[in-house]
Formats: C-alpha cells, structure tokens, sequence
C-alpha cells in the first residue's frame, strides 16, 4: 500500500456497501482496482473465484490481469473473472443457454455476420442505410427495448425500417442458433429477471464486483450489475462523469446519477491528485470542464510542477497544419532527444488523419494509426478464413453461413433459416443437420442439393487440410471456389485487384508461415485468431508517433500531444450543438487534453479545405474556455506581435537542426 494517498487507500479497505469511486483522469484508478482485489482476497478472505472486475477492453482487461499477476500467487491470480462485460456475458450464456432455448455451442455473429441478415430482411445493399439501421438495432438492445415497443417508438423513415427487420432480425438468430453482439449482456439480463434460481446461483458465485469506466454503461449494463450484486450490493464503480464520451454509443450517464438513489447506502470517494500532467495543463482541463454541468464536483490537482506553457497555433488552412505539427514535432523531438513514442497526434475524427500521414510518411516518420482496420478485419481475407474455419471445425455455424453464401452458390436465407430452426431442435450444428434426413423432408430438392454440395467438398479438403502442407492446400481451394472471378463479378476492377492482391498476400503469409513451422493448414487455423499480421501495432516498444481519435485515446497518455482540428463544427461536432450532446463534446476536450502529461500544442485552421473549396473556419469556443493565462497563441488574433529577429533565428536554428538529420 505504500505511495497511496489517503483517498486511493480508503477507496481499498472500504467494505461496508456500495462504493463509487470519482477518479478523475490520471488518478491512479486501475492502481485502485487491482490493489482492491489483492486485499479481497490476501486480508478479507475472499475466495479468487468469487471476485469479478469488469473493464471495456480486453487491452484494459489485460492490463489488470497482469498488475493482478504481480500481486497475488500464481494460482490466485488465475481463478479471477477478470474481463469485459461481453467475455463474462459468454460465460454466463454458455452455461445457461439451455435456460432460454440455446444450446452450449451457440455462435458468436460479428457486425458483418449480422450486416448481411438485415441486408436480406430490409432488402437494401446501401452501406449507409445498413449502418443506420444496425446502429439503432443496436441502441434498442442496449436500452432494453423489445422489438414489440421498437414498433411504438419509431419516429423517422430509418426508425420505422429498423423497426419491421428488428423482429424478424431476432427471430433469423434464434434460428440460426446465435448471438450478436448486444445479445451478450441483453440475453443474461432477461435470463437473471425469468429464473430466480439461477441469479441465485451467479450471486453466490460472484460475491464481489469491481466495475471500471463506469461512465461508459449502458441501460442493459447497469441492469445485469443490479441482479448480479443483488441485495448485497458489494460493489466498486470506478468512473469520472467528465469523461463520459460515448453517448452516441447508448452509453448512459443517468447511470452515475442513478446510483445514489437505488443504492441511498452507496458511499462516494473521489480521486482529485492527478501523477500524469502538469498543473498548465490541469488548470486548462479544468476551466474547460467547469462549463458542464456537474453531477459531482471535483477539482484535479497535481504536484508535477507548472510545466510549459499550452501553445494554441492558428494555421492558414489545413494544409499548412499538418505541415506545421510535423515540423514543431521533429523539432521538439531531436531538440530534447526523445523518442517518436512519446508523442502523439489526436483529433476528431478519422479523415483528420490523412494529410497527416501523408506528411509523416514524406519525412520518413514511423507512426501508428490506432483504430485502423486490422488486416484479418477485410472482408475478403474473413471469406477465406471462414473456409478454414470450417476445416478445421464444420460444427462453426457462423463460418458456415459465410462460407456457404461466399460467392454465392444458389444456398438462400430460406434454406438456412429452415436449416437453422432444424438444426435447433435437434441440438445439432448447422453442418451435421444438412445431413440429416429429417431436414430434406422439410425442402425441396432443389434447396437440398447446392447445401449437400457444398458440404461434401468441405469434406473432401478436411481430409487433405489435416495431412497435407497448408501451402498446398490453400491455393487450391482459392481456385475451387473461384474466388477471383468472384471478385472482379462483385467490385469495380480497382476495387477487385486491391482485394485480390488481399487475398494473395494472405495466402503467401500462409505459406510462408506453413514451410516455416512444417504446419498443415488445420495447425495454422487454430492459432490464426490469435495472430496479427501488424503484430508491430501491439508492440509497446515499437517506436512510433500515435495518430488517434479522441475517442480512441481515452485511457491513454503520452509526454507530448498534438491536438489538431480544433475548429468549430469539428470540435463540437456540427451535428453535436444541442445541449446535451455540446457537453459530451466539451467532455471530449477535457479527454484530450487530459492525455498530455508534459506539452501540449493544440492548432486550428483560419480555413479548412473541403471538396476542392476552402471554407472558413472559426476557433474551438473551447480554447477560450481553457482561459488565456497559461497559453502561448501564434498566428491568428490573440497572438502576440512577432518578434522578428527572434522568429528568424528560431527558423534558421530549427532548419539547421533538420539539415543536420541523419
């Protein structure tokens, strides 16, 4: 215990109800979380078994279980449920699914699984339409809305869609034996309010529950942490009100304002010493997330010293933005010796990133995109690994479904939905159910024999996938299916060759890796999940600049941040300027200043390019909020007058440092 301070070190020992732990950003919260568990178990008795910390991530979920590791014996560490609300949601499904008509084995469907049924159901292939409406699908779920009252509760063209495909959306689930995402946590809460007997049992085994990010729940959430700490409530929530920034996600504040009236007996701590930044930069946050309204007041505070001054730059357009953070970075960096890691580059949203990148690359900066797309996530590349899925497990139904309509091959939603509700009853997979006789008396022969078809050279490549070098097999069955033709048939020819090029390069890497370690394409399969081809992304000593979301890099924090875009329309979001969602974006500004721990730099563009023209651009209305004691302003109105013999020299010094550049 010793470097806690006073409130860290009561937040530990408190036991005597629910507890709510305010810690604001930098304030040592996982340091609590994971403290607190070692002290359930090494000075209260508590069986490592019985304790459950749930995170958001698997990353954060992964981070605990290691600071756990180093503090309590092996064994003990291990017995832990420690995990996201999703992974303890599967848990707690594959148990029970017999409960609510699943079997043990149910499938897990991904967005693109659950993308193409409603495809089917709402009869459109637009991508725009499709996210809608699996965006409100998906909030309905969230906030425990049956399909029945989505019905009553659709207000717009997009709702009243949502609404018709929402019922028959479940029912195409059930059939098919799966869940979606959202299924995990709104499955466990409608079994724990129909059997009594088995909240019983997951409250008796789950005595303890430690909830970090708090802020971030949603309606089902804060539903499944109610029946699973019960009357008992032994609880700690961990969360800051002033990070709060997934609203849009169905993430529910009212949750944290809930707590003190279910629970009268909840006791609140907070968190005020911040050990990342430095006061400047505390001081800024601080007056910024002043303007929202509280919920509870809290003020951060560090002992790092005052720091540098905040620099606010205001660009011509965004053109030279990009260009100016480089050059301030490469600057910053070879002056003071330090390393691409520690900074990083964060902004709004996604397409902020571009002329970014394009300007690090052209320096010859490494950098790290986070929240790209992984290369395992491509669509192509997930149609052939549903096939090797498949040989190394037939019994994968969501592999199934893809790889038996991927290219199409005359299998429709009507055979597999008939098949799915089949295969159900009988408590069988999708795959051994195509066999079965008691399902082709249930469809013609002609849905029957494109199924059988398909399944019996699933068969035929099994045999060789499992004795044959993967780098043998796999090509072939790239040709089989005529993977190619299938591509140029489906995308515009730039499209099909950059996919096309995807697939060949998957295919190398498989063969490189199977003459490598002598494996069979059945041995790689197995280990594919757990493979990332950017293996450098989650590589912590891989030296990078960090370009992410504000979004993204909650959580996070690095030496020096670069804040760009910090324009009106932007930051706030222009669709964002009602009153509720303006203080979620104010809280998105307190996320991003909060990231920096010694410099920050924050710019704006006088105008901004769009489309072929340059609009104008007004500042952030939350640069002002930051106040103007602590901040140095270049360009624009509010900077000083130049100095322009200093200015000169600082340039010539600044390009003669680049020149000197290995």
């Amino acid at each position: 215990m010793s470097g806690l301070n006073p409130q860290q070190r009561e937040a530990i020992h408190y036991l005597d109800g629910p507890l709510l732990v305010l810690a604001g950003a930098g304030s040592g919260k996982t340091r609590v979380i994971t403290q607190k568990i070692a002290y359930l178990v090494e000075e209260c008795g508590f069986q490592p078994r019985n304790i459950a910390a749930i995170t958001f991530t698997n990353k954060a979920a992964k981070e605990m279980q290691e600071r756990v590791g180093k503090l309590l014996p092996g064994p003990s560490a291990g017995a832990l449920q420690i995990s996201t609300f999703h992974s303890l949601g599967v848990r707690i499904m594959r148990e029970e699914a017999k409960a609510l008509g699943y079997k043990p084995r149910f499938s897990i469907f991904d967005s693109a699984d659950c993308g193409g049924i409603i495809a089917d159901i709402a009869k459109t292939v637009d991508k725009g339409t499709l996210r809608r409406l699996q965006a409100i699908i998906s909030n309905w779920k969230n906030a425990l809305v049956t399909p029945e009252a989505a019905r009553h509760l659709a207000n717009d063209e997009h709702e009243v869609l949502a609404a018709h495909a929402y019922l028959s959306y479940e029912a195409t689930l059930k059939a098919y034996q799966a869940m979606d995402f959202d299924d995990l946590i709104g499955l466990p809460v409608k079994l724990f309010s129909e059997h009594p007997e088995i909240t019983d049992k997951w409250q008796n085994r789950l005595r303890y529950l430690l909830v970090d990010e708090y802020q971030d729940t949603n309606a089902c959430q804060y539903q499944l942490l109610k029946l699973l700490t019960g009357v008992r409530a032994q609880f700690t929530a961990v969360g800051d009100d002033d990070q709060a920034i997934y609203g849009w996600r169905g993430a529910d504040i009212d949750n944290l304002k809930k707590l003190p009236n279910e629970f009268p007996a909840l006791k609140v701590i907070k968190l005020e010493q911040n050990y990342r930044s430095t006061v400047r930069i505390l001081k800024a946050a601080n007056n910024v997330i002043s303007h929202n309204e509280k919920l509870f007041d809290k003020t951060l505070w560090s002992e790092l010293g005052h720091g540098e001054p905040i620099y606010v730059s205001a660009c011509k357009d965004n053109e030279v933005e990009a260009e100016s953070v480089i050059m301030k970075l490469q600057a910053h960096r070879f002056e003071h010796r330090g390393k691409f890691k520690d900074y990083a580059i964060l902004y709004r949203s996604n397409h902020l990133a571009r002329l970014l990148e394009t300007h690090l690359r052209n320096q010859r900066i490494p950098y790290l995109l986070s929240g790209g797309q992984s290369f395992f996530d491509k669509a192509e590349i997930k149609d052939i690994i549903s096939y090797l899925r498949m040989l190394a497990n037939e019994d994968d139904d969501p592999a199934f479904i893809r790889a038996a309509t991927t290219p199409k091959r005359g299998i429709g939603a009507a055979t597999l939905q008939v098949l799915g509700t089949y295969a159900g009853e009988r408590h069988i997979s999708l795959f051994a159910a195509a066999f079965e006789e008691g399902f082709a008396q249930r469809v013609q022969a002609r849905q029957l024999e494109p199924l059988l078809t398909f399944c019996q050279f699933i068969n035929r490549l099994q045999h060789r996938a499992s004795t044959e070098p993967a780098q043998q097999v796999l090509p072939d069955l790239i040709k089989a299916i005529d993977y190619e033709s299938y591509l140029y048939d489906a995308e515009e020819e730039r499209t099909a060759q950059t996919r096309w090029g995807n697939v060949c390069e998957f295919a190398e890497w498989i063969k490189r890796k199977g003459e490598a370690d002598g494996k069979t394409l059945v041995d790689l399969v197995q280990s594919i999940a757990l493979i990332n081809m950017l293996d450098k992304q989650n590589d912590e000593d891989y030296d990078a600049v960090q370009l992410s979301t504000l979004h993204a890099a909650k959580g996070l924090e690095y030496k020096h941040v670069f804040l760009v875009g910090v324009e009106e329309g932007i930051l706030p979001h222009r669709e964002s300027l009602d009153a509720v969602k303006l203080q979620e974006e104010r809280r998105l500004m307190y996320v991003g200043i909060t990231r920096a721990q010694r410099t920050l730099h924050i710019s704006y563009c006088e105008k901004r390019k769009q489309a072929r023209e340059l609009m104008a651009c007004e500042p952030s209305r939350f640069i002002d909020e930051m106040g103007k004691e602590d901040i140095r302003f270049s360009g624009g109105k509010d900077a000083a007058p130049p100095d322009k013999a200093t200015g000169s020299a600082r340039l010539d010094a600044m390009k003669a440092m680049l020149a000197k550049k290995p």
